[in-house]
């Protein structure tokens, strides 16, 4: 791994929280990722089912983690399954944990290698009333393929038809979105590199630069500074590509007059940043650009104003969309008479900011966490207002990353340029 160990303290906690919210006699179990074929003879990189890592800290396909707080056997309240190493995975794949190494990243005392998963299980399970398991339930995600949990499932309940099968997914829904100390330093660290990146970009942007030759500089960056690589793929989006919202080819050519709207974040022992910025290829915006520009900037503003404690995320979208409408007004873009005839279900501002403001963040870029439940302390939320206007070439998307606090929001990109003129400044420095 390229991040140093992260304090087990994190872990440990994360598991005692978790097993507070058990029934009675309960046990549980989560499995890693699939490994996912690349090519014939390759797979694509791994990447740690993100409850797993949540609960134990390891970051290792074939990886499973088993809890059971009133087991009668106390050796396996807590135990960790791991993939066994051997001579020709050290030659052909490298390193793996030792058990010494995922004791002391997870805290759990307990370690066995995988092939004595079946007997362990099966020497306890029919103590336990209550079987917990693990699916992905987060509501931006369609199941259409039968991964390691969903088989899983199927197995457990073949050999064991008669407990009582519960869900891991809501309690983890309500524990994921409250981030520890740790949890936030390591985001600060993902945004830190996405900052460096960002400004290398300004240094290195002009007319004709090819849109993949940016990525190649983030991507640099990014791992410079021990980073695992993009936390999703960037978006590198010039001109027209800029009202693409997921545009991701990269591959055409930056014309002078135009802006670039940056969609990209680095990944950092699994915590992600998401940062958007919109960028004049030739140093200095247009009158027109800076205008659309410094309303998508203002609408950002209002809007981290509004992350605070026991705000309702519907009236939270309801208020930002109010500011953006008085912003397409201001731009031209809107009438009056529009905005007094639109339909509740698709406000006139729709026409020109179609996405959502904000999301959650974390271990998931569009992190597990409840789509009704109250903003609270110790949330990260993205904001990203954009405005997109075709008939233009234009497209405006400005996006920090903010902490929820008791008091007030906390902006862990507020070292990252935002203002228009100091972009142009640095773009012409």
């Amino acid at each position: 791994m390229k991040y140093p160990k992260i304090d087990q303290s994190l872990f440990i906690l994360n598991r005692k929280n978790y097993t507070k919210q058990l029934k009675n006699n309960s046990l549980a179990l989560f499995q890693s990722s699939d490994e996912f074929p690349r090519s014939g003879d390759q797979n694509f990189l791994f990447k740690q089912n993100p409850d797993l890592f949540y609960l134990s800290g390891i970051d290792q396909e074939q990886t499973i983690l088993l809890l059971y707080p009133d087991c009668p056997n106390p050796l396996y309240r807590e135990v960790l399954f791991l993939r066994q190493t051997n001579d020709y995975i050290k030659v052909w794949e490298g390193y793996k944990y030792t058990k010494e190494q995922a004791k002391a990243a997870s805290g759990i005392e307990a370690i066995y290698w995988l092939e004595d998963f079946d007997n362990i299980l099966h020497s306890i399970v029919h103590y336990a009333d209550h079987i917990y398991l693990n699916t992905n339930e987060n509501d931006r995600y369609a199941h259409t393929v039968p991964y390691r949990d969903i088989r899983f499932i199927d197995q457990m309940r073949s050999k064991y038809p008669l407990h009582h099968y519960e869900r891991s997914a809501p309690i983890m829904r309500g524990l994921r979105a409250i981030k520890s100390d740790i949890e936030v330093d390591l985001t600060k660290k993902a945004c830190a590199i996405t900052r460096d990146a960002f400004i290398k970009v300004l240094k290195f942007t002009k007319p004709g630069v090819k849109e993949y030759e940016i990525e190649a500089e983030i991507i640099h960056e990014f791992i410079r500074q021990g980073g695992t690589g993009h936390a999703y793929t960037p978006i590198i989006a010039s001109g027209h590509n800029a009202n693409i919202l997921h545009y991701n080819d990269n591959n055409q050519e930056c014309k002078d007059g135009d802006v670039i709207l940056f969609d990209f974040g680095a990944e950092y022992a699994n915590y992600n940043a998401d940062m958007s910025r919109s960028i004049p290829v030739n140093g200095r915006f247009t009158a027109r650009q800076k205008d659309v520009y410094n309303a998508v900037l203002h609408v950002m503003k209002e809007a981290t104003k509004l992350l605070t404690p026991n705000t309702v995320w519907n009236t939270y979208h309801e208020q930002v969309g109010e500011l953006m409408t008085e912003q397409l007004i201001k731009l031209g873009l809107l009438s009056t008479e529009e905005v007094k005839k639109q339909s509740a279900a698709y406000p006139a501002y729709k026409k020109y900011f179609m996405h959502g403001t904000s999301h959650h963040l974390g271990i998931d870029v569009h992190d597990f966490a409840g789509r009704y439940t109250p903003f609270a302390e110790g949330n990260i939320l993205t904001v990203e207002p954009g405005i997109y206007i075709p008939e233009e070439g234009l497209g405006i998307r400005l996006e920090n990353n903010i902490l929820i606090t008791a008091n007030g929001p906390i902006d862990l990109m507020a070292d990252i340029p935002l203002e228009a003129e100091e972009i142009e400044d640095i773009m012409n420095s």
